[in-house]
């Protein structure tokens, strides 16, 4: 190989080192640039249902005024008088309710529906008011709590189980010891303990929304939407599926929640996700459950439930996709030529690269073994310096470690495979050994390598030839 190449070489090698490592911050600052800023930077009305006391052609003509003043803005609902105006606001059915009163029309709101939104409306209407000469007044139906002025706290309550649940699935990809059910059971768990410390913490310490305990139900639903259908993914994209499950429930979600700019101001893009993406649905449960009487439950459970049944099917599908890759693997016996893998990842961040570790060293959040193993003689003595090399089913090199002075060996970061194991020493016999490494069983292989080979020596017997280690 010329110089040339061996340049050329460290120059693909080093990019596809960056592009492995950077491409989970480039998907965060594009999701970050694209979506929200278009999203936040400049909210306008879409469709807005205002529920009017008024006849057909009032309204009529009050919906020509407003498409004026903002077209396609407001849809209007004629009402037969004030009361049935001011009950579609108080059934979530409308956002607002306007009662033309003489000179003096009354606008009725609900800050519940975000601070934001309530804010266009008065001003929307005290424009057109304005236009006609007369005086615009309004009064609050729903107000929020006293601790959420803006009304957007629900966001924050949704936000953090979403991201407790994201973050679960991450760390839990280096769990030894457990399998594809535990990982199911640790996610109802951990979701029952995330929805119960969010619902309780914005419910009693900080007082940014009314207690309602049906408010822990949605919370609920909502980790094991994220949860499971992340979890679900993990078979289907590798070491891609932090940047899928991070664009559907955080880069995606949040400005098609409604949380932050209520869902009727923004873009229609993130409109159309609104009642799609489970943040949004968990938020216009938590809205109705908190502000509304318990009114329009139906999609938001529907949705969420959905999302949870897609988890569960993944991880099925996952189950099934392992299983005949693990029966492809167990029969194919060829032995290729060894491959180096690549560098090992943080598995903090993504799913983990097979590693040798220090046996017995390990301290809390340290990786632990999912293979060890003591290497001895025939006798039961140790054998330090072996060394221990692992073997995927297609040749690939997955690791390789020495025996320490007690001839132990320890390696971590192993997917479910069919792998062999060759230890070698000088001087002995080699030992081979296949076995099937499984992240939620970890394996003890001890290994006895054979008595130490006799020297031989050059025929006019100057001197020894070598030893022989035939594998065995």
């Amino acid at each position: 190989m010329t110089q040339g190449q061996i340049d050329r070489k460290r120059v693909g090698e080093a990019a596809r080192t960056l592009a492995m490592g950077l491409w989970l911050p480039a998907l965060f600052l594009a999701g970050l640039l694209f979506s929200y800023l278009p999203a936040f930077h400049h909210p306008v009305p879409h469709h807005i249902s205002i529920a009017v006391a008024a006849s057909p052609a009032d309204t009529a003509r009050l919906q020509h005024e407003l498409d004026v003043a903002a077209p396609g803005g407001f849809t209007l609902r004629p009402t037969a008088d004030a009361a049935g105006a001011r009950a579609a606001v108080l059934n979530h059915s409308a956002v607002a309710a306007y009662v033309p009163v003489g000179d003096h029309p009354l606008l009725y709101g609900a800050k519940a529906d975000g601070a934001a939104l309530e804010t266009v409306v008065r001003q929307t209407f005290d424009t057109v008011a304005g236009r006609a000469g007369d005086t615009l007044a309004f009064r609050e139906l729903v107000p929020t709590v006293p601790g959420d002025a803006s009304g957007s706290s629900l966001l924050y309550v949704v936000l953090a189980c979403v991201v407790a649940a994201y973050f679960m699935v991450i760390t839990m990809q280096r769990a030894v010891g457990f399998g594809r059910w535990a990982h199911v059971a640790t996610s109802i768990g951990w979701g029952v303990v995330t929805a119960a410390i969010s619902y309780l913490a914005a419910a009693y310490v900080v007082q940014v929304i009314p207690p309602n305990p049906l408010a822990l139900l949605y919370l609920f639903l909502l980790t094991q939407a994220v949860s499971l259908t992340a979890y679900g993914l993990v078979p289907f994209f590798g070491w891609f599926f932090p940047g899928v499950a991070i664009t559907l429930f955080v880069l995606l979600s949040v400005p098609s929640s409604g949380g932050a700019v209520p869902v009727q101001l923004v873009p229609g893009f993130f409109g159309s996700l609104h009642p799609i993406l489970p943040m949004g649905n968990a938020a216009d449960a938590m809205r109705s459950i908190c502000y509304f009487g318990s009114n329009q439950l139906l999609r938001p459970t529907v949705v969420l439930c959905a999302w949870i049944a897609a988890g569960v099917t993944l991880i099925l599908l996952g189950y099934l996709k392992q299983q005949r890759r693990l029966a492809h693997e167990a029969a194919d016996q060829t032995m290729t030529e060894y491959v180096p893998g690549p560098p090992a990842e943080d598995p903090t961040v993504l799913l983990p690269e097979p590693v040798a570790l220090a046996p017995h060293h390990h301290h809390f959040g340290d990786e632990e073994p999912i293979l060890t193993g003591r290497v001895t003689d025939p006798s039961g003595q140790p054998l330090p310096g072996a060394t221990i090399t692992v073997i995927g089913p297609h040749g690939r090199q997955l690791v390789r470690t020495r025996t320490d002075r007690n001839g132990e060996y320890a390696a971590t970061g192993f997917s479910e495979v069919v792998a062999v194991v060759i230890a070698i020493m000088p001087g002995r016999p080699a030992a081979v050994v296949q076995l099937r490494l499984d992240p939620a069983a970890p394996v003890n292989q001890d290994i006895v390598l054979g008595a130490q080979l006799p020297e031989t020596r050059e025929p006019d017997g100057s001197g020894p030839r070598g030893r022989v280690t035939p594998a065995g």
